[in-house]
């Protein structure tokens, strides 16, 4: 078993070497007519004579100007072909046949292969060595000096097969003529007749090799099928959750930028959390249900954008909000359907609207998770501003969640520095208190709020401080090769103790929640492996600090924190 599956390999690699070193145009190139003459066919008599009789048969090969490269064993030409058929005539001879994206027939001489990836083998002719066919069928009918070999396909012997070798079914099944003649073993592995894949064999040739999901054609209904019902998926979601729909949409439309980050961050951080997951062991358990959760998110994503594309088509001509909604998903597929059939546009627009999906979903969960931690904590921002007043306190904290809570699940305005501190302080101007606004703000992390941003510089050298304290340390014990994995963890540590490192301290910096919480394990933690995402994209995530409004990082964001320049008079330490 593992002889064929090696045999199997080297086949497979046959063909990509081929292409690759040969530099053989896509197009069948097979013998000249001079193959006839009398002068090619005295060329051809003498390869049989004695050794001593080789030179000059090479020298009269040579003279009748075949331009042929020489081989030991073969006299032809390959046959090879990209994106479409390779055939070999029934008098022609060629070293091998290899055909990708396309069917290889064989009714000459091959002195090699005859090899076939995602297209069907047809050998009527002797093949010196094996017969391959990777997502296609096998049929040969003709003398085979190695193996045979279908790959997710069957293998049909006629009654003149003469195989040499083994052969070797994966995922198939064998036909075999009673006159048929096999040498060696046979192996059935996984064993099932699929029916053939000239249905996957078409939507190849007619819309992978073009750039496109979908195309016109009787013989990709199928595709059409499969579209159409994904289609009807998106339009039902739209119908059942059409204000969750509708509010994702607003979010999009009114942040397509950071809906885009995000949706980067988390292809960029989905494979470190699943292997910090693997690597906790326990935490293995939990991949199906984040797999699933991730499709759930990206399929819901596309009926948020197809609604969005719909919706400025169709305005409000429903009064019916599940209904509007339903029809704004079902005009905006459509439209993408009629792009998915252009070539190289429909690849792209499929690409993006996954994107775009899997990033407003995401996006949107973090406004969510945003506002409630807002909301959360009004009430602890209310009691310290009301302190020991009585009644009056206690009915200011009662009314101010409320007054704080946003007026949207998701609205991005929610949350912004100080927004707690702006509905306690309208909350009181509501009941007739007269604490000033800057007394709603908690005292010690809570007035750092209201400093002034670090700017992208000072944060920098701060950075370049803690960098180079860490070098120091570790050039010590000789294990630089671990520096970027402690400065991480060394400054997870600072921030949850200190909230600032020993450069931040320096430049006097400090960290801080944008709820105004204290800064907690799962916070810096987060933000600490957020930094390795910030510096993997060419230190974009850094850059980001330059030209974000709120002088964020990407791990800034991804933690809901931001970084100030504490005043003279706060204590760091």
């Amino acid at each position: 078993m593992n002889t064929s599956l090696l045999k199997l390999l080297a086949c497979s690699l046959l063909a990509c070497c081929t292409l690759a070193m040969r530099a053989v145009p896509a197009r069948d190139f097979v013998s000249s007519q001079s193959e006839t003459t009398p002068a090619a066919a005295a060329a051809e008599a003498s390869e049989h004579d004695d050794d001593a009789d080789a030179d000059d048969s090479d020298d009269a090969k040579a003279a009748v100007g075949r331009g042929r490269r020489s081989h030991h064993r073969s006299n032809g030409d390959s046959v090879v072909a990209v994106g479409h058929n390779a055939t070999l005539a029934e008098d022609a001879r060629a070293e091998e046949v290899v055909s990708v994206f396309g069917s290889s027939t064989s009714a000459g001489r091959v002195d090699d292969a005859v090899v076939s990836v995602f297209g069907n083998t047809h050998v009527t002719g002797p093949v010196g060595d094996g017969a391959v066919a990777v997502l296609g069928n096998v049929y040969v009918n003709s003398k085979v000096g190695g193996d045979v070999v279908a790959v997710i396909g069957n293998v049909e012997l006629g009654p003149k097969a003469d195989v040499q070798g083994q052969i070797v079914v994966v995922g198939g099944v064998l036909l075999r003529d009673p006159n048929a003649i096999v040498h060696g073993g046979v192996q059935n592995i996984f064993g099932a007749n699929f029916g053939g894949f000239a249905w996957l064999q078409n939507w190849m040739h007619r819309c992978l090799l073009y750039g496109r999901p979908l195309a016109f054609g009787s013989s990709l209904d199928w595709a059409w099928s499969l579209a159409l019902g994904f289609l009807a998926l998106y339009v039902f979601l739209g119908l059942l959750f059409h204000d969750t729909v509708e509010r994702c949409v607003e979010t999009f439309e009114a942040n397509p930028g950071q809906s885009f980050l995000a949706a980067i961050l988390t292809i960029l951080l989905t494979p470190v959390v699943f292997i910090l997951l693997c690597v906790t062991v326990i935490g293995i358990a939990a991949l199906p249900f984040l797999i699933f959760a991730l499709i759930c998110a990206c399929i819901f994503g596309k009926a948020v954008v197809l609604a969005s594309l719909g919706r400025r088509c169709t305005g409000t001509l429903v009064e019916n909000p599940a209904a509007r909604m339903a029809i704004a998903v079902l005009v905006g597929g459509l439209i993408v359907l009629l792009l998915y059939t252009i070539p190289v546009v429909g690849f792209i627009v499929f690409q993006l609207l996954g994107l775009l999906g899997l990033g407003v979903v995401m996006y949107s969960l973090l406004m969510v998770l945003r506002a409630r931690r807002a909301r959360d904590a009004a009430p602890a921002a209310a009691a310290m501003a009301a302190g020991p007043s009585g009644p009056s306190g206690a009915a200011f904290a009662a009314e101010s969640p409320a007054t704080a809570a946003p007026a949207s699940a998701i609205d991005p305005e929610a949350t912004a520095p100080g927004v707690a501190a702006a509905g306690t302080a309208a909350a009181s101007a509501e009941h007739g208190t007269a604490e000033p606004p800057a007394s709603a703000a908690a005292p010690g992390v809570n007035l750092l709020l209201t400093a002034p941003r670090a700017g992208f510089w000072i944060r920098m050298a701060s950075l370049a401080l803690d960098a180079i304290l860490i070098g120091v340390l570790l050039g010590r014990t000789h294990s630089t090769d671990m520096e970027l994995i402690v400065l991480a963890a060394y400054g997870a540590a600072m921030w949850k103790l200190k909230g600032a490192t020993v450069g931040g301290i320096i430049c006097s910096l400090k960290v801080v929640r944008l709820d105004g919480r204290e800064i907690d394990w799962p916070t810096a933690t987060v933000r600490a492996l957020g930094c390795f995402l910030s510096l993997a994209v060419a230190g974009l995530g850094f850059i980001w600090i330059a030209i974000d409004p709120e002088k964020q990082s990407w791990h800034d964001k991804i933690a809901g924190t931001v970084v100030v320049r504490a005043p003279r008079h706060a204590s760091l330490l």
